[in-house]
């Protein structure tokens, strides 16, 4: 049986937390973009649309097979059922503590804005039920598509355990990135194939929000979890990811330039949903090494600075998107330029948010709500996403 490493893997922690932390600037250039959002400026920023796509593209999928690389060394570490407690614990309570204090005041606030809150009692109870879905679990999707894939993952990894831990590298001693890409096409294809059966069968179910994450989200992404999971068993395919590939960074741009190609020709009642499926689960493990090899080339220390922004990205990435929603809807129309606003909301967003961290740690209850931690731990904020 493999047991958790010692040593801890900086660069991994490292990467993790700026990939959450990035969620701040794809959100607040998404109000820039010429992509339709909660809150919009007047023009759209070419550049910024660039840069939100860019980030989008990629960045959910690498952020997923760390998190499978996390959750399997915990998986070695506790029981079967402490695990799965443990796990829930650290993701399901801060999505239940942000739902009532974050994403419901974000919700009222965003009916105001956009004038619709006159509008609600003429909703249907299953109108209102999907508008909440979307609205409530809204940025912290990512949370309960988590405590999905722990639930399944305590019979994938009990498998997983028993045919791959002893003789781990007998089933990896012939993978490489093209095998690894066909793979992956193949995911790409499948997923695309459920995605246009569900909208020929009954189009109305890729709309109800809450299908879209536990199912949908769910399905796209736990193959990047397993993913991680293969990584930690196998030093080989680890070793794969944090060398650098020239042919994966051609890929990854040739990918992008793919889904930029679909993003503004590409027609949702067509193939558009489909195609990026295909797209993104390729560029989503050729990024991978990218990501990988320069994390581990860069990041790959231990720094108190750094530590700093591990502990605190997950509470940052909380509570920034009601910040960016009032920021956009209350500041942005003040602001002429698009790239002034952009920074400006930057420094506006992560300075509240790291003021409220701040707050946050000086109360034991808070800690706990937004770690999912008990109060005695909580000085060891750097629990694994």
């Amino acid at each position: 049986m493999i047991t958790a490493p010692t040593q801890r893997e900086y660069f991994l922690d490292s990467i993790r937390a700026w990939l959450m932390l990035l969620g701040i600037p794809f959100h607040i250039s998404l109000i820039y973009s010429s992509h339709t959002w909660h809150v919009n400026s007047i023009e759209p920023s070419w550049w910024l649309t660039l840069f939100n796509d860019f980030i989008h593209s990629f960045r959910m999928q690498v952020f997923f097979v760390i998190s499978g690389y996390f959750s399997y060394m915990l998986f070695l570490r506790y029981p079967l059922k402490r695990w799965w407690k443990v796990r829930v614990e650290r993701v399901g309570i801060p999505l239940l503590t942000a739902i009532p204090l974050l994403t419901l005041p974000q919700f009222m606030m965003l009916q105001y804005v956009k004038g619709k809150a006159d509008n609600w009692q003429n909703l249907s109870v299953y109108e209102k039920y999907n508008t909440l879905a979307w609205e409530l679990i809204s940025h912290l999707w990512f949370l309960l598509v988590l405590v999905v894939m722990t639930t399944v993952s305590l019979w994938i990894f009990s498998r997983l355990r028993r045919q791959l831990s002893r003789h781990a590298e007998d089933h990896f001693s012939t993978i490489t990135f093209t095998r690894l890409s066909f793979i992956f096409l193949i995911l790409g294809i499948a997923y695309g194939v459920i995605r246009r059966t569900l909208f020929m069968v009954y189009p109305p179910i890729l709309s109800d929000g809450l299908f879209n994450f536990v199912v949908m989200q769910t399905l796209f992404y736990i193959p990047f979890f397993m993913l991680g999971a293969l990584a930690f068993i196998s030093p080989k395919l680890k070793a794969l990811f944090i060398t650098p590939s020239p042919w994966c960074a051609v890929g990854s741009a040739l990918a992008f330039t793919a889904y930029l190609l679909n993003q503004k020709y590409g027609s949702g009642n067509a193939w558009m949903y489909e195609t990026e499926s295909v797209i993104t689960m390729l560029l989503g493990l050729w990024m991978v090494n990218v990501v990988f090899a320069l994390g581990h080339r860069l990041l790959n220390f231990k720094s108190k600075r750094v530590t700093y922004f591990v502990n605190a990205s997950l509470f940052i990435y909380v509570v920034h998107h009601p910040l960016t929603l009032f920021f956009g809807a209350y500041i942005t129309p003040h602001i002429a330029s698009n790239t002034l606003g952009f920074f400006t909301g930057l420094v506006f967003v992560v300075g509240i948010a790291i003021v409220l961290y701040e707050i946050h740690l000086r109360i034991p209850l808070l800690r706990f709500l937004f770690s999912g931690k008990p109060q005695n731990k909580a000085e060891n904020l750097n629990a694994t996403q």
